[in-house]
């Protein structure tokens, strides 16, 4: 039996990372885990609460109320996010939470219950987990780490396509500068910024088809397990 490793996935906002993980967890045979997905999730959670960004002292207290976890869809094939018992799967990717994700995420009262449930995710399993700083933070010990880029144009453009594909009406133009002012919050933030890791191998797939970049992937995780 090959020995399993921990990956761990980083990346900018839609630049494929969350396929390519997914993709990568199943042709191992890996439980996936969408650690953007839990962001999100908290986001939706403040906002039906009318909870914004003025109001962030409000926000440590209510950590307790949350509860997330991931249940696998037979029927779409896929592992969805609840929060407190709700599928929420579709709604946490819709544009009005995208557009609040990144400053709840640098709250750092989010972020260390985030970080603990998601090492939670993986005690004694073999995972493929993509975020922002799942190689920097969560596992900083992971025994393979990719870090997944792309250009803002193709980021956008694949972004759009895919809202454009829900029928949720938003321009290119409202898609990108989401995306730059994402980026900008991600990377300068005090707590857990986005960043590469010094030992992560990176993949520009801007060019690159699904099945191209899984196959670079699928390449660096066999020579990981070979010499793990």
């Amino acid at each position: 039996m090959k020995k399993k490793i921990t990956i761990a996935v980083d990346g900018y906002s839609s630049c494929g990372k969350s396929t390519l993980a997914r993709d990568l967890a199943k042709e191992l045979g890996y439980d996936y885990i969408d650690s953007g997905a839990m962001y999100r999730a908290v986001t939706l959670f403040l906002m039906r609460r009318n909870i914004d960004e003025g109001e962030r002292k409000e926000i440590p207290a209510l950590m307790d109320q949350i509860n997330i976890d991931f249940r696998w869809n037979t029927e779409h094939h896929r592992n969805e996010i609840f929060l407190n018992g709700e599928c929420v799967e579709d709604r946490i990717r819709e544009m009005d939470v995208s557009g609040q994700v990144s400053w709840v995420s640098a709250i750092q009262e989010v972020r260390k219950k985030m970080v603990d449930m998601q090492r939670s995710f993986a005690e004694d399993k073999d995972v493929v987990m993509d975020g922002r700083d799942i190689g920097t933070v969560v596992f900083p010990d992971a025994e393979l780490k990719i870090f997944v880029t792309a250009s803002i144009d193709v980021r956008a453009k694949r972004r759009h396509d895919e809202l454009a594909s829900k029928e949720l009406k938003v321009t290119f133009k409202e898609v990108k500068k989401n995306l730059a002012d994402r980026d900008r919050i991600d990377s300068t933030r005090a707590i857990s910024p986005l960043r590469k890791a010094a030992d992560a191998v990176e993949i520009d797939n801007s060019t690159m088809t699904r099945e191209e970049q899984l196959a670079v992937a699928m390449n660096l995780a066999e020579k990981r397990i070979k010499i793990s």
